[in-house]
């Protein structure tokens, strides 16, 4: 009997703990640890000389404890952290073992040892990050500069060669300091400079008895010492909002289409209705009415911030989340609604911008070296350009057939193309750290950029000529990410301040504060009807309008536009879009509705045929009885009401005026 008892105890113990293990709740893996008995406690009380589970479990087999592999093991507490809490500026382990082990944060990073980490285009930036000023460290500068690798061996025509794969400027040489590694620049200074390569100058080179210098003609100013360029008076003065007229030694601004000038300021204000800002947030896209007070939040909040982008025409915001290789669309014309999925792409988007002309979405990655295209409606995508070094943002000008993108890798730059990614053109390659975004001011013709490393917001023309410094740090760029431009001024968002800011677009100044508290914003856009006209447009390049219709093709090895025949489209000179589309994205069932809408609107046009012999061919009636109809359109695609009016009704029009 006692052996029978105590075999009864064991299957009632094993059978107890097997009903607690299935009742208990389970602990989630990375934050908790679950004790002995089965209980859960926070996985940072773990080894932490206290007791924090009734069984003490928590406090044995310290020694011997192991971190996950996507965990941090505290030098002394022996805790284990999810790694997201390294370097975040807090003391997570209780030994400040997190936060001094930040000299081994993720690539491309830097820590002192009482910050978090910091973005390598941030050393040696001329403004203290950390709070010991280290990243500005003279000493380390030196290091950092002399073990940075060196830029494209291939030096540029106002570039000189110092013979180790170092390039610096031209004007840089014969001028007592060395600027080279291996002092090259300072050896041969009797030499006339001018007679190799005209000595880097664009125009006139001048030799000096220290050296040389570049000059340029009259009417030309010298840009970067050696390149010249011509005077824009109007770009030059920059005060007027869009159109400069100069003529007599005089200036006098106007506005394009779709504005008028105020009297009293005599900037350019946009007609029609007002003009409405969109800003991703943690919290979901922020919507404010410019000039308003009030805003809201579209019920988008699932999503997260991240670059977006905006179709005017039918109230369409894409946005693609941080992190995530996904793009949305969402309709914010009227209610909040959630956001539908339009595309899974294979990395994170880091920019986003839609051509409302062509009716395409196009989009870059970080970690992809090439710039994508799509129909608006996913359906078909393709490589656009390829062999891109971490594009980061990019922005498209349909009317005149030009995409632009910058490039935040290695050697930073700015570049454009056509549409079709032919053609490429070099903009900006100097004075560039991280353009996170771009942006263009249409009625200018202007391209304007954000650098983050740089902290600044800076333009160019669509050429690279006449470039200008807008906004400088001010407190609210220490970690932008995107811009726009509308009217007389610059938008921008900043996470550091969680703020959406705006500027005047030509000097920087009226600077004010629009959203404040905003949770991370990210992405922003205006919505306003002449940021995107429908007018006649450039079919994939520069100068080629279509007179009918202007197709886009997807599904060859390359991008194509071409100008097709006359088509339905009466209006001339705006391209009617056609898009080719493989058979094998149409499914059965959807086959089988096309045919029964072919088939339905077979039987009404019959219907309609019969229904006008009969009336044809019946007896006149009177003419006093019978009606007229005044027809909108002839477009059976559009749904207008007829305005129908009988003779009587216009006889008596007719005599009363």
């Amino acid at each position: 009997m006692g052996h029978l008892g105590g075999l009864f105890i064991f299957i009632s113990c094993i059978t107890r703990h097997h009903i607690i293990a299935h009742t208990l709740p389970a602990c989630h893996q990375q934050l908790e640890f679950r004790c002995k008995h089965g209980t859960c406690i926070p996985r940072e009380k773990l080894c932490d000389k206290h007791n924090d589970c009734d069984d003490g479990s928590d406090e044995q087999l310290c020694g011997q404890l192991r971190c996950q592999e996507d965990e941090f093991s505290c030098l002394n507490s022996r805790r284990c952290l999810p790694s997201h809490l390294m370097c975040n500026g807090v003391d997570d382990c209780g030994d400040k073992s997190d936060e001094d082990s930040c000299p081994s944060c993720p690539s491309g990073l830097f820590c002192g040892p009482s910050d978090s980490c910091l973005h390598m285009l941030r050393l040696c930036d001329g403004h203290a990050d950390c709070k010991d000023g280290r990243d500005e460290i003279q000493e380390f500068c030196a290091l950092r500069r002399a073990r940075r690798p060196q830029r494209d061996p291939s030096c540029s025509a106002s570039e000189f060669d110092c013979g180790d794969g170092q390039c610096i400027l031209h004007t840089w040489r014969c001028d007592n300091k060395a600027d080279c590694a291996n002092a090259s620049d300072e050896k041969n200074c009797e030499q006339n400079e001018c007679l190799v390569n005209n000595g880097g100058c664009s125009h006139h080179c001048v030799d000096t008895t220290m050296g040389f210098h570049c000059e340029c003609p009259d009417h030309m100013r010298l840009v970067g010492n050696s390149f010249c360029e011509e005077v824009n008076i109007c770009l030059e003065n920059d005060f007027c909002d869009q159109l400069c007229i100069h003529a007599n030694d005089t200036l006098a601004c106007d506005c394009i289409d779709g504005y008028h000038m105020t009297p009293m300021r005599r900037d350019c204000k946009a007609k029609g209705v007002d003009a409405q800002l969109l800003v991703s947030t943690s919290q979901g896209v922020v919507q404010l009415v410019l000039g308003g007070a009030v805003s809201r939040i579209l019920a988008v909040h699932k999503l997260g911030p991240g670059p977006l982008a905006v179709l005017g025409s039918n109230n369409t915001l894409y946005l693609a989340p941080l992190g995530q290789g996904l793009i949305y669309w969402v309709d914010f014309s009227g209610k909040a609604q959630d956001a539908t999925l339009l595309l899974n792409v294979p990395s994170p988007v880091s920019g986003l911008t839609v051509d409302w002309i062509h009716h395409l979405l196009y989009w870059t990655s970080l970690e992809s070296d090439c710039i994508t295209v799509s129909l608006l409606d996913g359906s078909v995508q393709r490589q656009l350009v390829t062999g891109l070094d971490s594009p980061c943002a990019l922005t498209v000008d349909p009317l005149h057939g030009l995409l632009f993108w910058a490039q935040c890798g290695n050697f930073p730059k700015i570049e454009r193309a056509n549409l079709d990614g032919q053609d490429t053109m070099t903009l900006v390659t100097s004075l560039l750290q991280h353009p996170v975004a771009l942006t263009l001011d249409m009625p200018r013709q202007l391209l304007y950029w954000l650098d983050r490393g740089m902290r600044s917001i800076s333009r160019v023309t669509l050429d690279g000529y006449h470039r200008k410094t807008v906004v400088e740090s001010n407190g609210y760029l220490d970690q932008p990410f995107h811009l726009v431009v509308f009217e007389g001024f610059v938008y921008w968002s900043d996470q550091d301040t969680n703020s959406v800011c705006r500027a005047n677009k030509h000097s920087g100044s009226d600077f004010q504060l629009l959203l404040t508290n905003v949770s991370s914003p990210a992405g922003i856009a205006i919505i306003q009807p002449v940021l995107q006209p429908n007018r006649s447009a450039a079919c994939g390049k520069p100068g080629k309008v279509c007179e009918h219709k202007c197709v886009v093709d997807l599904l060859p090895e390359t991008v194509s536009f071409h100008c097709s025949g006359k088509g339905d489209n009466p209006s001339k000179g705006i391209p009617a879009i056609s898009r080719t589309i493989p058979a094998s994205l149409l499914s059965h069932h959807e086959i089988i509705g096309i045919l029964s809408v072919i088939v339905f609107l077979s039987v009404l046009l019959v219907g309609t045929l019969l229904w006008w012999w009969r009336n044809e061919f019946r007896p006149t009636r009177n003419l006093t009885e019978q009606s007229f109809c005044l027809k909108e359109s002839q477009d059976p695609l559009i749904h207008r009401p007829h305005a129908c009016l009988s003779k009587e009704t216009l006889k008596l029009d007719l005599e009363s005026e």
